[in-house]
C-alpha cells in the first residue's frame, strides 16, 4: 500500500494557503497529506491543509524544535517546511533527518546572517554584489551623523531595524516639525527627526537600539523568487515587478545575474526570496529572505510550479517545466484581495500537551491540552 507524501507548514503567512494549493496542483499526480500548523484558528492556512492544529505559544525556539521532532515523529513527515523558527529547525536538521524528515530551508549560517541586514550588507558588499549606502546606529550621535551623510548626497533618510520581517520598524526620517497635518488622511511611514533623537535621547540604557539607516530606494521594486536545490545551485528565477498596484515580471539580467552569485555564493537552497529597489538608478539589494515569499504563487501565471519543484529537490527528484522565457511573462496585472473559507467552530482547536512547555520565555507551561486536529474540513479529536 502506498503511503501519501506528508509535507508540514509551520506557522507561516496566510498567503501560503496558496502555496498549498500549487502543491496539490502538482502534475505527478503525487497523493499528499499536508499539514499545517498555526496560532490563529482562522488562518487560511489551516483551512487550506489536509491536517491542521494549533500550535503551542510563547515557547522558546528551543523548545519549540523539540515540539517539531516531536510532531515529525508521531505524523510521519517527510517534508519540513519551516518559517516560525527557521535557524532553529535548521541547526537541528540532522536530527530532523534521524526521523526521517527533510528539512527545506537553507543552511543555519545562511539564515543567521540575513537576519543580521547590516552584517549582510557588508558580506554581500565583499562578495561584489551591488548594495546601497548603509550605516549601523545605537544612539542619537550615530544616527544624525548617517542623516547627515545621507543628506549631502541628496538623499532622503530612513531607517529600519537590523533584524526583523516585511517592513516592520521602517520609517523616513523628516526634517518637517510635526503638525496636525499628521493625523489628516491615511497613515504616513514619515516620522519626524527631531521626535526621533529625543526618543533616543529618553530611552532608558537596558533598552539599546540596533538599527540600520540608509537612504530611501527608489522603485519598482522588483521581487525575484528563487528555486535551488539542495546545494545551493539555482536552478531557476523569475523577478515579479512591483510599482503601485501594477504587478509584472521580468528576467532582466540586472537582477538575476547579482541573484544568481548571491543564492550560489552563500548556499540559498530550496525557495528563497531576494529583493531590488534603486539607488542613482541602479539596482540594489534590499533584502534576503531565506525562505519562500508570500507572492510565490503568483509565478503561476508564468506556468512555473516553485513548490512543487523544491519539494522533488528536497526529494533527489529532477523536477520539469521549471523554465521560463520572455514568452512565459504574459501582461502586467494587478492583485485584489479576495474571501478564503475558514474552518468551522464546531470545537476550539487547543494546542497539544507539550511535557517541554515549561522552557518557555519564563512564564511558565501551558495549560495541560490534548490535541486536537481537523482532518478534511472535520473538527475531530486526534487519537
Amino acid at each position: 500500500m502506498n503511503h501519501p507524501l506528508r509535507i508540514w507548514l509551520n506557522r507561516t503567512y496566510a498567503e501560503n494557503a496558496f502555496f498549498i494549493g500549487l502543491l496539490r496542483e502538482n502534475r505527478d499526480d503525487v497523493e499528499l497529506e499536508i499539514h499545517a500548523s498555526h496560532v490563529d484558528a482562522d488562518s487560511p492556512v489551516l483551512r487550506a491543509a489536509d491536517i491542521s492544529s494549533l500550535e503551542p505559544e510563547r515557547l522558546s525556539p528551543a523548545a519549540y524544535v523539540e515540539f517539531a521532532l516531536d510532531y515529525c515523529t508521531r505524523h510521519g513527515i517527510q517534508l519540513f517546511l519551516p518559517r516560525l523558527h527557521q535557524h532553529a529547525v535548521a541547526t537541528r536538521r540532522e536530527d530532523f533527518a534521524a526521523v526521517g524528515t527533510t528539512v527545506l530551508s537553507p543552511p543555519s549560517e545562511a539564515i543567521e546572517l540575513f537576519d543580521d541586514k547590516a552584517t549582510a550588507y557588508g558580506k554581500l558588499a565583499a562578495a561584489g554584489l551591488p548594495v546601497p549606502p548603509w550605516w549601523r546606529v545605537h544612539d542619537a550621535d550615530e544616527l544624525m551623523a548617517a542623516v547627515e551623510e545621507i543628506e549631502a548626497d541628496g538623499g532622503k533618510p530612513c531607517l529600519k531595524p537590523v533584524s526583523g520581517a516585511g517592513g516592520e520598524g521602517f520609517r523616513v526620517l523628516s526634517r518637517n516639525p510635526f503638525s496636525l497635518d499628521r493625523l489628516a488622511g491615511a497613515p504616513s511611514w514619515y516620522v519626524p527627526l527631531e521626535l526621533v533623537v529625543k526618543a533616543l535621547d529618553d530611552a532608558p540604557q537596558e533598552r539599546p537600539v540596533d538599527w540600520l539607516v540608509m537612504p530611501h530606494l527608489a522603485g519598482p521594486e522588483v521581487s525575484v523568487d528563487c528555486l535551488a536545490d539542495r546545494d545551493g545551485r539555482l536552478r531557476s528565477a523569475v523577478g515579479r515587478s512591483k510599482e503601485g498596484r501594477r504587478r509584472g515580471f521580468t528576467l532582466d539580467p540586472a537582477y538575476l545575474e547579482p541573484t544568481e552569485l548571491l543564492v550560489e555564493t552563500f548556499g540559498l537552497a530550496y525557495l528563497t526570496n531576494v529583493q531590488f529597489r534603486h539607488h542613482n538608478g541602479v539596482p540594489m539589494l534590499l533584502d534576503i529572505n531565506t525562505r519562500p515569499s508570500g507572492g510565490l504563487h503568483q509565478l503561476s501565471r508564468c506556468g512555473v510550479n516553485f513548490p512543487w519543484a523544491a519539494m522533488q529537490l528536497a526529494l533527489g527528484q529532477e523536477p520539469t517545466n521549471i523554465s521560463v522565457g520572455p514568452s512565459s511573462l504574459g501582461e502586467d496585472y494587478t492583485l485584489i484581495s479576495t474571501p478564503y473559507p475558514a474552518l468551522a467552530r464546531q470545537l476550539p482547536i487547543p494546542a497539544p500537551r507539550l511535557p517541554y512547555a515549561e522552557e518557555a520565555t519564563g512564564q511558565g507551561p501551558r495549560p495541560a491540552q490534548g490535541p486536537v486536529t481537523q482532518v478534511t474540513g472535520i473538527i475531530a479529536e486526534s487519537v
